[in-house]
């Protein structure tokens, strides 16, 4: 081994650490350490000593130093963890800390971490998984959020105005829709700080160069900054409104065809291969399903489907969830019994083709159902059924593991990110945090 030259040296709140750039480079472009080698880091060494001086709590520094060098985490016993995530998500390390607590998602290898009581008594409506691990829980007109240690916020409170759906725009904001409240002029979407709870910025729809109240259902954002929602008005705003994220300006809407339902949609998901917005309007939203695909710079919608016409078997095969699939050109459906039906994305009111392989559960849901829910992540997908979720896999979508957990009752929602699966059961507000464990060491 030749010998390292690249040495660095750190004062941290009175005590000398010596690394190298080397160890340093580990923490990656994004984090304080990856800022030091750009042109535009402007920490100077002290001209006597050549250390870097650091005003932070050394014993962490220390922690997350040994990270860097080994990959492996360890925290004595008389360090707060709370206290070591703080500093770590200063340095910009918290993805490393996390990556070293629990391995790379993998649906077949999940195990529950722990179940969390939600605050409020009854049914949650939503769970949204965050891009930093932690989570936010919609619930009547509050939303409730957790950051990655799975300690609470501030909630946010709408003002009883009953919460639709809920989204991150990123660790720091959260988009809430609402429904419109009866003579009050109010309704719509806000903008709120995850850790504060305040509002930050309100989103409108204007219609005849008229500013509209409205009704705000599903989410969904964009690589290109944008905020898409499915909107209902009193008038002729029925559609899809379209906001820029950093402006919060509406820049688009896109308004309801006769016939269709966009305005009353469950489910939006944008698809980056197509720079298309998928739009579902499911049972029993409507006593119809409605899918289709926009594409906004050519204002029309270029591929769709509804079950209007279907055979009357149809009553067993309720569209209750869509998902697209952009490398097979597929949608994925799932009705009420858990059984996976696909629908050709190159063939405009196709069929669906559905999988009696996938069928899961025999005879009638129970008395107050839970709907099953869809979800796709890093090419596994996932479907909720009564109180467990299925993982399937491969070309076919075998079904290859199920997460089961009965407390809590049925999963109404459940949500992927940040490493890590949410599922939401029906009482009492109770959710699961599903986690993968870290490789063994070798």
């Amino acid at each position: 081994m030749g010998i390292q030259t690249d040495r660095v040296r750190f004062n941290v709140g009175g005590r000398i650490f010596e690394t190298t750039a080397t160890t340093l480079a580990n923490a990656g472009r994004n984090s304080m350490f990856g800022a030091m080698f750009d042109e535009n880091w402007n920490l100077q060494p002290s001209i006597n000593s050549g250390e870097y001086f650091i005003d932070r709590n050394p014993d962490c520094f220390s922690v997350l130093l040994d990270l860097l060098r080994t990959r492996e985490l360890y925290v004595p016993s008389n360090m707060p963890e709370k206290l070591l995530y703080r500093e770590a998500l200063y340095y910009g390390l918290l993805d490393h800390v996390r990556s070293a607590k629990w391995g790379e998602f993998d649906g077949n290898r999940l195990g529950l971490s722990r179940s969390v009581a939600g605050r409020a008594p009854g049914d949650g409506t939503a769970i949204r998984a965050g891009p930093d691990g932690g989570c936010c829980v919609a619930h009547g007109s509050m939303v409730h959020v957790y950051d990655w240690m799975i300690e609470e916020h501030p909630p946010i409170n709408l003002d009883y105005q009953r919460v639709n759906d809920v989204g991150w725009l990123d660790s720091e904001s959260v988009v809430v829709s609402v429904c419109e409240r009866p003579n009050r002029g109010e309704g719509g979407m806000g903008l709120f700080s995850s850790s504060t709870g305040e509002l930050r910025h309100k989103f409108q729809v204007r219609h005849e160069e008229q500013t509209k109240s409205f009704t705000a259902g599903a989410l969904s954002f964009s690589s290109d900054y944008k905020i898409y929602s499915s909107c209902k008005g009193r008038s002729n705003e029925y559609g899809i409104g379209v906001w820029d994220q950093v402006t919060g300006k509406q820049i688009d809407f896109f308004y309801e065809p006769p016939g269709w339902s966009l305005g009353d949609a469950d489910k939006l998901q944008w698809m980056n291969g197509t720079n298309c917005l998928l739009v579902a309007t499911l049972f029993p939203r409507k006593d119809n399903c409605y899918i289709s695909l926009l594409d906004f710079r050519q204002k029309r919608m270029v591929w769709n489907w509804s079950d209007i016409g279907a055979p009357l078997t149809v009553d067993e095969r309720r569209v209750r969830d869509a998902i697209a699939m952009e490398e097979s050109n597929s949608v994925c459906v799932v009705n009420e019994y858990e059984e996976l039906g696909f629908i050709d994305l190159r063939i405009s009111g196709g069929g669906v083709r559905w999988s009696s392989r996938s069928r899961l559960m025999k005879g009638k849901m129970p008395d107050e159902p839970c709907y099953p829910k869809l979800a796709l992540h890093e090419g596994q997908l996932f479907s909720s059924m009564d109180d467990c979720i299925s993982v399937f896999c491969g070309p076919d979508w075998v079904l290859t593991s199920r997460l089961r957990r009965s407390y809590g009752g049925s999963i109404c929602d459940f949500s992927i990110g940040g490493d890590r699966l949410f599922a939401l059961h029906s009482e009492e507000n109770v959710f699961d945090i599903w986690e993968t464990p870290p490789p063994p060491l070798i």
